[in-house]
């Protein structure tokens, strides 16, 4: 009889693949990092640059000017040989009326052909072009209706004086004949062919309706294809002075009252120049009469114009408006402070009391974010509003909390945590202000800062 045998079965050490290992690691980690990345502040950061911002004094003026309005002394079909804004000289041919109408078709019809064009028209407009384009913006997209208008003008004007040159005899027949009437400018002048009733008006006559824009009219002829006799056909600008009358709040001409001369932007295109001017009133409203020397025939077709007085510029660090916050301080006494402790640093003698109802001071030194003549400002970081302070070299006691002030600042976070820092403001305008440079207590050029000052909190870690 054959015995049965026991069979032992061999268990092998446990053994963790080292892969296994890797991806728990792997694993641990990213949950880690997705943690962190969930319970962190992110914040967009900015870095304070250095800015220059001028005080918003932007105005709306009347312009006024020496200006002769010519009328016409015949009825009939209207030519004009001047672009618009252009100088003529004594004698230069400006316009045509023609009676009959034969002529004026014929000019109008030759003038389609640009063939015509010679190398002087041609070098003009091109020049034109090349000016409009290395000075494009983007920003001030209007500015290309100007331009159109301006090359419109100048085909026009060239077109139109080839045309009546071919014409020649025909044109000269129909002049003997006194039915074609080419007219000639009887001064020098900057050609403009609109009206508005205002060409007589001078810096001791005008009024403050004429502000009043609602009630403004104007007519052009430029596009006119006939005129009636005794009607204006064109005026013109006779001298480079010129003037700007602007109304401005009684501060604003306090402020310019002790001196005679300024610089302006005109803010159509974005040029500056400098002007003399002089303050009047008028029912209790104050004006700025502006007298220029240089620039009238770049806004000879304008009768207001937008214009910003360049009277004072801040200069210091540049930061968003967003980034500027609030925060809540205590302030107390300077003569509450003392250097001791284990570092040089302003500290506080804090009543304390122990576990057995023993009190005892403690030398705290809290972190100083601003400072007045009297006061130094501290938060609740390193002391509360209920502790009572001592006065060095004396029993009177101060609580900590029994005053307060509000700062305006940002958080710095340079070392990777919100710290708050005061800032002087010196000019605000809708996106940016410009901070004094060089305080105590506030931040410098190339300092990190947070973009949005109202979503983070003292000594929070931030995570770009």
């Amino acid at each position: 009889m054959s015995k049965n045998k026991k069979v032992v079965k061999y268990r092998k050490p446990f053994n963790l693949n080292i892969g296994v290992i890797i991806f728990i690691i792997i694993f641990i980690y990213l949950i880690f990092n997705v943690f962190s990345y969930m319970t962190t502040t992110h914040i967009s950061v900015y870095e304070v640059e250095q800015g220059t911002m001028a005080a918003n004094n932007i105005y709306r003026g009347l312009i006024l000017r020496e200006e002769q309005v010519y009328y016409a002394n015949y009825s009939g079909a209207l030519n004009y040989y001047v672009k618009e804004g252009s100088k003529v000289s004594y004698n230069n041919l400006v316009y045509s009326i023609d009676e009959n109408g034969d002529v004026s078709k014929l000019i109008n019809s030759t003038s389609h052909d640009v063939s015509v064009l010679d190398a002087n028209d041609l070098n003009e407009i091109e020049e034109s072009i090349y000016d409009f384009q290395a000075a494009y913006d983007s920003q001030h997209y209007y500015n290309v209706y100007a331009f159109k208008e301006n090359i419109d003008s100048s085909l026009n004007e060239a077109l139109s004086l080839s045309a009546l040159n071919q014409l020649g005899d025909y044109a000269a027949s129909a002049q003997a004949s006194n039915t074609f009437h080419p007219i000639t400018a009887d001064t020098h002048g900057v050609v403009v062919y609109y009206t508005d009733g205002y060409e007589d008006v001078r810096v001791d006559t005008f009024s403050a309706q004429m502000f009043n824009e609602t009630s403004y009219s104007r007519v052009s002829n430029q596009n006119a294809v006939n005129i009636t006799i005794g009607n204006p056909v064109y005026k013109l600008i006779t001298s480079e002075y010129w003037n700007i009358v602007l109304p401005v709040p009684a501060d604003v001409a306090a402020e310019l009252a002790d001196d005679d001369t300024l610089q302006l932007r005109f803010v159509k295109d974005d040029k500056k120049t400098y002007a003399t001017y002089t303050l009047t009133q008028m029912d209790e409203q104050d004006y700025v009469i502006l007298t220029l020397r240089n620039s009238m025939i770049r806004y000879a077709k304008e009768r207001y114009i937008e214009v910003e007085l360049l009277l004072k510029e801040e200069t210091g660090l540049k930061i968003p408006n967003s980034a500027i916050t609030e925060k809540e301080f205590f302030t107390v006494p300077k003569e509450y402070f003392m250097r001791g402790g284990d570092s040089q640093n302003e500290g506080l003698l804090v009543e304390r009391t122990d576990k057995d109802g023993k009190k005892y001071t403690e030398f705290v030194a809290p972190t100083i974010y601003y400072e007045t003549e009297k006061y130094f400002y501290i938060d609740s970081e390193d002391i509360s509003a209920d502790d009572y302070i001592i006065k060095p070299d004396s029993n009177a006691t101060y609580t900590v909390g029994s005053n307060t002030a509000v700062l305006k600042g940002v958080y710095n976070i340079n070392k990777g945590y919100a710290v708050f820092k005061q800032i002087d403001l010196l000019y605000q305008n809708e996106e940016y202000s410009i901070v004094r440079t060089g305080t105590t207590y506030g931040i410098a050029l190339y300092d990190h800062i947070a973009l949005d000052g109202s979503k983070i909190k003292e000594n929070e870690l931030i995570k770009q």
